[in-house]
C-alpha cells in the first residue's frame, strides 16, 4: 500500500438528493481510497491512499459559509482506516465539526473509532458500524483486513455505553450469501444495543463487477449463474429480490424492536 500526501481544493460536498438512508446534508472523506480492501467495494483495487493533508484547514473555511446540517464523515472511504493512526485527519476534522457546532454521522467498520470516545461523547454525533455477516468465514473472504463481526458488534455496545447514538448497517447485503441469516443478524444487532438497523443491497459497477464476480466464482461457484441473472440488466439486483429482502428485514426489525431508520 502506498501513501501519498495531497492538498485538495475543497472538502465538503453537498448531498444533492435527499439522503433517506444516512440523513446527511453534506459529506466529507478524510482519505481518498481505502486500505481495508473489502472485495465488494469499488475502491478495493487502488493501492494508493491519498492523505488530504489540508483537510482541516479547508473545513475551517468551508463551514463558515454553509448552513447547518448533518455531515457524513466517511461517505465513500472509511475515515478510520489504518492511515488514521498516524495522520489523525479524522480526529482533527471532528474537532472542527464540534467547534462549529455541526452534527455528524460517522460510518466505519473500524475499532479505531473508540480512540475518539472522549471527543465523540462531547459532541453531537451518531456512529454507524457496518458489517456484511455474522459469519467469520464470510467476513474473511470479503473483508479480511477488518475486525471480526463479533468485534464490530462490541464496538456498537461500547459506543452506546458511552452515550453515543449508534447503529448497525448491513451494507452491502450480499445476495444469496446471507439471505437465510437476516433474522439472526437483526436479532444480534438489537441485542448489542444498536439503536437502528440500516440496510442496502450490493451494487456492482464498472471494473468492480468483474472483480467481484471472480470472487464469487472462486468461493461460491454454485451462485455464479444467479448473480449473472440478477445483475444482467442493472447495477442492482432484480427488483423482486430487493423487495423480498426489504420486506423480511422490516418484519424482523419490528419483531426485535429496532428502528429501520435513523431518527434525528
Amino acid at each position: 500500500m502506498d501513501y501519498k500526501p495531497i492538498h485538495c481544493d475543497s472538502l465538503v460536498k453537498r448531498i444533492t438528493k435527499k439522503d433517506v438512508l444516512f440523513k446527511g446534508k453534506y459529506s466529507i472523506d478524510p482519505y481518498q481510497n481505502c486500505e481495508f480492501g473489502c472485495l465488494y467495494c469499488d475502491s478495493a483495487y487502488d493501492k494508493t491512499i491519498y492523505i488530504k493533508m489540508n483537510a482541516n484547514e479547508l473545513l475551517e473555511e468551508e463551514l463558515k459559509s454553509v448552513e447547518k446540517g448533518v455531515i457524513i464523515v466517511g461517505s465513500v472511504h472509511d475515515p478510520y482506516q489504518k492511515a488514521e493512526k498516524k495522520y489523525e485527519i479524522t480526529r482533527n476534522l471532528l474537532k472542527t465539526i464540534k467547534k462549529y457546532d455541526y452534527r455528524c454521522h460517522i460510518i466505519t467498520k473500524s475499532s479505531l473509532v473508540l480512540r475518539d470516545l472522549d471527543l465523540l461523547s462531547s459532541m453531537s454525533c451518531i456512529v454507524t458500524i457496518s458489517l456484511i455477516s455474522l459469519d467469520k468465514v464470510i467476513s474473511n473472504i470479503f473483508e479480511l483486513n477488518l475486525p471480526s463481526p463479533e468485534e464490530r458488534l462490541q464496538i456498537v455496545n461500547t459506543l452506546g455505553e458511552n452515550g453515543i447514538t449508534t447503529g448497525v448497517a448491513l451494507i452491502p447485503i450480499l445476495p444469496y450469501i446471507v439471505d437465510n441469516k437476516l433474522e439472526e443478524i437483526v436479532k444480534v444487532a438489537a441485542s448489542s444495543d444498536a439503536q437502528y438497523f440500516l440496510h442496502k443491497h450490493l451494487e456492482l459497477k464498472g471494473d468492480q463487477t468483474m472483480m467481484f464476480k471472480s470472487v464469487i466464482r472462486k468461493h461460491y461457484s454454485h451462485l455464479s449463474s444467479r448473480y449473472e441473472e440478477s445483475y444482467k440488466d442493472d447495477f442492482k439486483p432484480c427488483r423482486k429480490y430487493i423487495s423480498d429482502v426489504n420486506r423480511k428485514i422490516s418484519i424482523y426489525c419490528k419483531k426485535y424492536d429496532i428502528s429501520e431508520k435513523i431518527i434525528l
